[in-house]
């Protein structure tokens, strides 16, 4: 199990017990199915409404756990209603449209499998009534809306070089020259930094893919890094991503030195590595690390909104320009082709703006 899972794994047990026994029946039924992390978010779904169905007064539960299932029957619609209007006007926390939609999609799963699924012992339903059933979730934003947010916030193709020699090649550097502390940690984490970097814009992994690397993932001669997919529950099994030749330097480079750079324990697997403070051996660099970085040379090469989720989108758009729907989908990791949609509205745009400067030129 990788290291993600492990942690989610964990927590999951211990705010699973805090749950009404019948949503510990619904989760142990999905474990099966589900990654503990989908599982944790189910949890934390149903610790929002929970919560919210005490502070109304529609449960005389003392605490979540003691919410008994009649209190779901007693439901009407104007409650769901109210909840919706609540999570998308609190004081803190507001949710967007898309995160509203996913509770009411955990809400929507938990009553199907009690009303539909779970029986008693006398073979009837524990949910009698369904007050979920009459909730339309509908999808918040289709693949050209994606694609219309996320126009020139993404590299083109001359820039996605542009940036990895900017942090490769001392562009970085000498925009931070007069500031110590950022050229210090720059000359010692240069090569490790333009690796991670490369490699993203070369094969479009996640962060979360990035981040469970370890050296034994890399298969230099064949270009493949073997990763824990998003959504897979098979622990046992990690999916070859392939990555371009261009990431290959990189990877050599970054390798060569990673022992004498960061001086890691033996155990230590971990591919990217970073030094704690107060500490002198590497251990395995945190997701919220890789995040920063990227966004640090982001804004000092004059585009404040990447992100690694946006380097992903960078390599997809560009790969796609290559390759079709289907590649497209298989190389990212997407459940659905309808996800990768979004690249083929992004590319109408990039081929029609090429179109327009040749007619220029």
């Amino acid at each position: 199990m990788n290291i993600i899972k492990i942690k989610d794994r964990n927590e999951l047990d211990k705010k699973v017990v805090s749950m009404p026994w019948y949503v510990e029946k619904f989760i142990n039924y999905k474990l099966p199915d589900l990654s503990p992390s989908s599982l944790l978010e189910y949890i934390r779904d149903y610790e929002t409404f929970f919560s919210w169905l005490r502070a109304e007064g529609l449960t005389e539960g003392e605490s979540i756990r003691q919410i008994p299932i009649e209190d779901l029957e007693k439901l009407h619609m104007d409650s769901i209603d109210n909840y919706k209007m609540f999570l998308s006007t609190r004081k803190e926390n507001a949710n967007v449209k898309t995160t509203i939609n996913r509770k009411l999609s955990s809400l929507r799963s938990l009553f199907h499998y009690l009303s539909q699924i779970a029986e008693d012992e006398q073979f009837y339903p524990l949910l009698k009534r369904n007050v979920m059933a009459k909730v339309e979730i509908k999808r918040s934003q289709k693949p050209k809306d994606s694609a219309a947010k996320l126009e020139g916030k993404l590299l083109q193709e001359e820039e996605i070089s542009e940036f990895i020699d900017y942090i490769q090649n001392n562009g970085y550097e000498t925009d931070v020259a007069k500031n110590k502390q950022a050229l210090y940690s720059y000359q010692l984490n240069k090569i490790r930094d333009t690796c991670i970097v490369t490699l993203i814009l070369n094969s479009g992994i996640r962060v979360s893919e990035v981040y469970n690397l370890n050296v034994d993932d890399i298969d230099l001669k064949n270009k493949v890094a073997y990763v824990y997919r998003k959504g897979s529950n098979d622990d046992t099994f990690k999916t070859p991503v392939y990555f371009r030749n261009n990431a290959i330097q990189a990877l050599t480079d970054y390798l060569a030195l990673r022992q004498s750079l960061y001086k890691p324990v033996k155990r230590e697997k971990a591919l990217f590595l970073a030094i704690a403070n107060g500490k002198k051996e590497g251990e395995r660099m945190t997701k919220r690390a890789i995040q920063e970085m990227v966004i640090k040379y982001a804004k000092r090469f004059g585009k404040p909104y990447l992100s690694v989720h946006k380097l992903r989108h960078s390599f997809a758009t560009d790969y796609y320009l290559r390759n079709d729907l289907y590649k497209t989908q298989e190389q990212l990791g997407h459940a659905s082709p309808e996800t990768t949609q979004i690249y083929a509205h992004l590319t109408d745009r990039t081929m029609a703006e090429a179109i327009d400067k040749n007619k220029e030129s």
